[in-house]
């Protein structure tokens, strides 16, 4: 019996690497991507299938997934888009190149690949798109409005493909983590210092307490309700082997108290408990 497939994106670390190491437990063949060749290659030492693919490279995305399907015979049955970057900063701080730069990254760029793989599932008559969105796709926080518009976005983008694939057998289904174990705060204390301009900002003595303190402390321990990576790997396993999968999984206990909190409260008092932290 010819294994499942399943494209995964930014899986050099965290959620990804995680996840391709879950999906090939559950006895799926894995393709692993990443945006960087040595990544690549390293996860070919550990037995992977592992396309170079960039969301920022449209070029790396055609060649990629060309790569994927030339091994399967022109078939997958699931993407997974996991590869995404942050950008800390308050939203009058972050310049419009960076701001660009990461709708390409974290949607744009997704939306290409989508695309691509689309008529591959509609040809073969079923597949799973999984999306991995955030708690901050549906709450906001400050010095996180670039990061949370992609994500804000990815919602909506998610919400329309689901309704337009309603009568097909290819599924839409978006994963909600809360905070995770990953290298993202080293990736966003690396971004923050490259694109913010912090000590002229309207925000400097804030930003000091905060953001900086965070970023420069290298021994700081996990942030409350923190999970490891596992979590959200154990509900992508859950998404793309149930009959009929849950249009969202939303993972740890802000994502759910968050959830409830926005629909139960209006919108001021909502800004004040965020604000609060």
């Amino acid at each position: 019996m010819t294994k499942q497939s399943i494209l995964i994106t930014g899986c050099s670390t965290g959620i990804g690497h995680q996840s391709a190491l879950a999906m090939r437990d559950a006895g799926w063949r894995v393709f692993a991507s990443c945006r960087q060749q040595k990544d690549c290659d390293r996860l070919r030492t550990e037995g992977f299938e592992s396309p170079l693919i960039d969301y920022c490279d449209p070029a790396s995305i055609e060649t990629g997934l060309a790569e994927v399907l030339d091994a399967t015979g022109g078939t997958l049955d699931a993407l997974f888009n996991n590869g995404a970057r942050g950008l800390p900063g308050a939203v009058e701080d972050v310049p419009t190149e960076a701001f660009r730069d990461l709708f390409e990254s974290n949607l744009i760029g997704w939306h290409d690949l989508t695309r691509r793989i689309l008529p591959v599932m509609r040809a073969q008559g079923h597949g799973r798109i999984v999306n991995c969105s955030s708690v901050l796709g549906y709450v906001p926080m400050r010095y996180r409005g670039a990061y949370a518009a992609t994500k804000y976005a990815l919602e909506g983008w998610s919400d329309c493909l689901r309704i337009e694939l309603r009568d097909t057998a290819i599924h839409t289904i978006l994963i909600q983590p809360g905070p995770i174990t990953t290298a993202l705060r080293r990736n966003n204390a690396r971004l923050f210092f490259q694109w913010i301009d912090w000590e002229n900002s309207p925000f400097a003595k804030d930003y000091e307490t905060s953001l900086v303190k965070r970023f420069r402390d290298t021994d700081r321990g996990p942030d409350p309700f923190e999970l490891p990576a596992t979590s959200v790997s154990d509900k992508l396993v859950t998404a793309l082997t149930a009959r009929r999968p849950s249009a969202r999984y939303r993972v740890t206990k802000p994502a759910h108290i968050m959830n409830v909190l926005r629909r139960l409260l209006p919108t001021s008092l909502l800004d004040w408990v965020i604000a609060k932290g």
